[in-house]
């Protein structure tokens, strides 16, 4: 029995027992890879190892509970939250870190169409970085295409904001990485974002203004050079002006 059990061991995974995060640290580490909050992590996480992070966070959120002495043995309305933390974080709110890129169908611009186009206003639903708060707000997005722009449908456009919100944000750095890829996946003339959001961070904790929202805006191609063009997207934009 102690021969088969040195056996055993020797044959055993060198990693056994270690964390899944810990595994996927090591694969951004190994591939240089930034994991900032804001990040999609997707590629370097193993079929099967979502489920076990999110065991893992269930786990340690459930020493978080313990640290703020609730008592989740006897109080039957959070015996459960670590669990349902753990599902909100790793399957809703911060799904676009831990899932690929919504599929985009794209089409040739066969009617060489060129005119200003307003997609909006698309929800967004976040969560601020500093205190995982939720940012509750609006996206309107114009792009300006050529011949050469690849056409997406309009329901895409609401796709990928949810991808790349769906994380811990800044709303700043957000606005930038959908501009970023939307013009990686359109290569329109010209892309204008303006977003408009509450965040929770200001009005359910801090200084508690509950009025104040943030609005900000990202200017590509011709949107930058043509203020014309620029006036008429922010003017078109409803309930803006």
């Amino acid at each position: 029995m102690l021969r088969e059990s040195a056996a055993e061991m020797n044959t055993a995974s060198p990693d056994e027992g270690t964390p899944v995060s810990v595994k996927i640290r090591e694969r951004l580490a190994a591939a240089r890879k930034r994991y900032n909050a804001n990040d999609n992590i997707a590629e370097f996480i193993e079929p099967g190892e979502l489920e076990k992070l999110l065991d893992e966070v269930e786990h340690k959120m459930q020493g978080v509970l313990d640290s703020l002495v609730i008592d989740t043995a006897k109080d039957h309305n959070t015996r459960t939250t670590a669990r349902r933390v753990a599902k909100m974080y790793v399957n809703e709110v911060f799904k676009g870190r831990y899932t690929q890129a919504p599929a985009i169908t794209e089409f040739p611009n066969a009617e060489h169409l060129n005119e200003l186009m307003i997609v909006g206003p698309i929800t967004v639903r976040s969560a601020c970085s500093h205190h995982f708060c939720p940012v509750i707000g609006k996206i309107w997005i114009g792009v300006l295409p050529n011949e050469h722009t690849n056409v997406i449908g309009l329901s895409k456009y609401a796709r990928l904001v949810d991808w790349v919100m769906g994380r811990p944000q800044i709303q700043e750095e957000a606005v930038v990485q959908l501009a970023d890829l939307i013009m990686e996946k359109t290569q329109p003339d010209g892309l204008a974002i303006v977003m408009e959001a509450s965040h929770f961070c200001m009005s359910w904790r801090g200084v508690r203004e509950m009025d104040s929202k943030m609005l900000n805006s990202v200017m590509r191609g011709v949107f930058l050079k043509d203020p014309t063009l620029r006036r008429e997207f922010l003017s078109l934009i409803p309930g803006r002006n």
